[in-house]
């Protein structure tokens, strides 16, 4: 069987190849709702397949989009790609994604790869400080957009949430519990310093801490943000002398790690032990008890990362405040921290 060209369809249409690839790639002119009707239905009728290589080539853009993202086997990262997948798909188009591990290797290894490709934009959720990063951006000139985290060396586009705002929210609801301090299970020494989530996380536990008069002293724990990690720095805090009345921990995934040390160690939660997580992942609706946690927008926040990445007019330059689009955080109460029960 002869392969179906674009003359095929443009025939049977009545119309050019020039409005067939119109409608195909949705541009860059008009085409009548008629027409495009017409055209569409020809190509249903041919079974026409469009060689998407041919047309790479041709633009040197593909209908891709780069995302690489720190670990996918973590649940917010994965619920993060899969916003980021189906945003994209509204927009016609595909996404690779890439895992960075936590290495700066990694995350410059999957930007030339993926703008190597010609990638149509990238959405970046970055690993760390990322200097070498913010250069091989530079040398690309290419069309990235920050996404959960901005580290200072790089002055794109980013789209967040108001990390230090739902931290804050978080601590003060667990203090109106009546608990004489709350104390957090933050990062590790590798967390950097400006631009990441759970610094801001720490932050906004502090703030929240000053002003209701308690001490900060002794009570910030680093960990992992895993689960697996977290779980094993819980059992060693939830066992000593100076075991807290109340936690914070900067991921949901911590504090899953913290319930499951709670539970092994007999201790009740929330009844001897309030827990509160941040991001708000499906599964902690699910723990025992259920976990309150701060939750993001993740679809309008992917949304708006494709947006920006593919629309030119959406990108105009300013301030590097003016480059962020902020979201609000909203606590999500549950039964671990004390409510309901």
């Amino acid at each position: 069987m002869a392969k179906v060209t674009r003359d095929d369809v443009a025939r049977l249409a009545g119309t050019s190849t020039a409005v067939v690839s119109y409608v195909i790639n949705n541009g860059p002119r008009p085409v009548a709702p008629a027409t495009r009707e017409r055209v569409l239905a020809a190509i249903k009728e041919l079974g026409y397949r469009p060689d998407r290589v041919a047309q790479a080539m041709a633009s040197r853009r593909t209908d891709l989009i780069g995302l690489i993202i720190p670990d996918a086997r973590q649940p917010f990262f994965a619920e993060m790609a899969h916003a980021v997948e189906q945003a994209a798909a509204e927009r016609g188009k595909m996404v690779l994604v890439g895992n960075s591990d936590y290495l700066d290797e990694r995350e410059v290894h999957y930007l030339r790869a993926f703008l190597g490709m010609r990638v149509s934009g990238l959405i970046l959720i970055s690993q760390g400080p990322s200097e070498h990063a913010a250069a091989e951006i530079d040398a690309w000139d290419a069309r990235v957009v920050l996404m959960h985290r901005r580290p200072d060396a790089i002055d794109d586009v980013a789209v967040v949430t108001d990390d230090v705002g739902g931290a804050q929210l978080a601590t003060r609801h667990l203090l109106e519990h009546g608990h004489p301090y709350v104390a957090c299970l933050g990062g590790t020494e590798r967390t950097p310093t400006i631009g990441d989530p759970v610094t801001d996380h720490v932050e906004g536990w502090r703030r929240a801490m000053r002003e209701a008069g308690k001490s900060l002293e002794g009570r910030l724990f680093p960990a992992p943000y895993n689960r697996y990690e977290a779980y094993k720095v819980a059992l060693e805090l939830l066992s000593g002398p100076d075991r807290p009345p109340a936690l914070l921990c900067a991921t949901d995934d911590q504090a899953i790690g913290v319930l499951r040390a709670a539970r092994e160690l007999r201790i009740d939660v929330p009844g001897e032990l309030a827990v509160a997580g941040f991001d708000d992942v499906k599964e902690a609706a699910l723990t025992d008890p259920p976990l309150t946690t701060v939750a993001s927008d993740r679809q309008a926040m992917a949304r708006a990362a494709v947006d920006l990445v593919l629309d030119d007019s959406l990108r105009v330059m300013g301030t590097r405040r003016e480059r962020l689009k902020q979201f609000p955080s909203a606590l999500v109460i549950r039964r671990s921290c004390g409510c309901g029960d």
